[in-house]
């Protein structure tokens, strides 16, 4: 089997679907340009054309409304937002008008719209592009969200999400697409609403969103040389959350982290922790815990950037205290090795 990278299975799924179906078509800001939103694009424009892939005005919720109006006419669009930042423009779309058209049409209007939004930071973006801000849809009725981590997941995710009659949000960290693995290269559905168990532990449940499934992992590398045995959850849908999953999990281990990367006040994590808290009261052997943001804006220095966001040392901390373990010294580990790989532009 082949090697893919995050943007090329994103890429690869929006190809494949686009040669299965004539219905299938993608636009944004930048879609087409040489930078083609980190390479998902990249050579769709030409081996599709200007119709079905294409450039737009920075008018958010106009094209978002755009998407919505292709999709009850029996298209099925991906609408790409280079920023989640600015999908905030079109919340109005998506939560008063995309959300609710199949619900207030008994179900005789279907709304297969995918939009995908970039989320994370990058080099020094500051508070106003580096925002997750997965609450924001999990909270609507009507949408679909995942976040897909690995490219694996993500091309069966996308593929999911393309064929599917809903509107789905899929949020992308912009730190994974150089992610590479293992990618079968015929098209696969991976269902929507069905979480992973990406390692197998026994001491502590941690469960990752996004680009803090990266994190775990290394975490966990550096806690087994210690003889700590971490279970990673991946729930790779926010919304419909693969509950039983991860309520098994925290079962089993009687402790759980739950590793974001957006603000925890009133975030997805706090309404994860709620649930756990509801379905796993009795076996729990230490409180839930979240990792975050601090609830303040983001820095866009380097050197404060290091300290707002989470990362591997973080979650090595807060499971060496619900463990009651002793500091370990970490200065020999390198937490930083994926900043140096990001490629950019944003």
């Amino acid at each position: 089997m082949r090697k893919l990278d995050y943007a090329g299975a994103i890429r690869e799924a929006t190809t494949q679907e686009m040669e299965r179906d004539s219905r299938v078509f993608v636009y944004g800001i930048g879609v087409p340009t040489w930078s083609s939103i980190f390479g998902t694009t990249k050579g769709i424009p030409e081996k599709f054309g200007k119709e079905r892939c294409f450039d737009t005005p920075i008018s958010e919720d106009a094209m978002t409304g755009f998407g919505l109006g292709a999709a009850i006419r029996g298209l099925r669009p991906i609408h790409v937002h280079i920023r989640v930042d600015f999908m905030i423009l079109a919340t109005n779309q998506l939560i008063n008008m995309v959300s609710n058209y199949t619900y207030s049409t008994g179900g005789k209007l279907k709304v297969p719209l995918v939009v995908r939004a970039v989320i994370g930071r990058g080099w020094g973006q500051g508070a106003q592009h580096s925002k997750a801000l997965f609450s924001n849809f999990t909270h609507i009725p009507g949408l679909k969200v995942i976040a897909p981590t690995t490219p694996s997941d993500m091309k069966g995710m996308m593929i999911a999400a393309i064929r599917d009659d809903n509107p789905v949000i899929c949020f992308e960290h912009r730190w994974l697409y150089w992610a590479e693995e293992d990618v079968p290269e015929e098209p696969y559905e991976i269902p929507l609403g069905v979480g992973r168990i990406l390692r197998p532990g026994k001491d502590v449940t941690v469960v990752g969103l996004s680009w803090m499934n990266v994190e775990a992992r290394l975490a966990a590398d550096i806690l087994a040389k210690r003889g700590v045995s971490v279970e990673i959850v991946d729930p790779r849908t926010l919304a419909p959350l693969d509950e039983n999953l991860i309520v098994e999990s925290v079962k089993r281990t009687g402790r759980c982290i739950i590793a974001d990367c957006d603000w925890v006040d009133s975030g997805f994590s706090a309404e994860l922790s709620a649930r756990i808290n509801e379905k796993c009261f009795g076996k729990l052997k230490a409180p839930v815990k979240r990792i975050g943001f601090a609830q303040t804006p983001a820095p866009t220095v380097r050197e404060l950037e290091n300290e707002f966001y989470p990362n591997a040392k973080t979650i090595v901390h807060a499971v060496e205290d619900m463990l009651g373990l002793e500091a370990a010294n970490l200065d020999g580990e390198d937490f930083f090795s994926h900043e140096r790989r990001f490629r950019g532009p944003f």
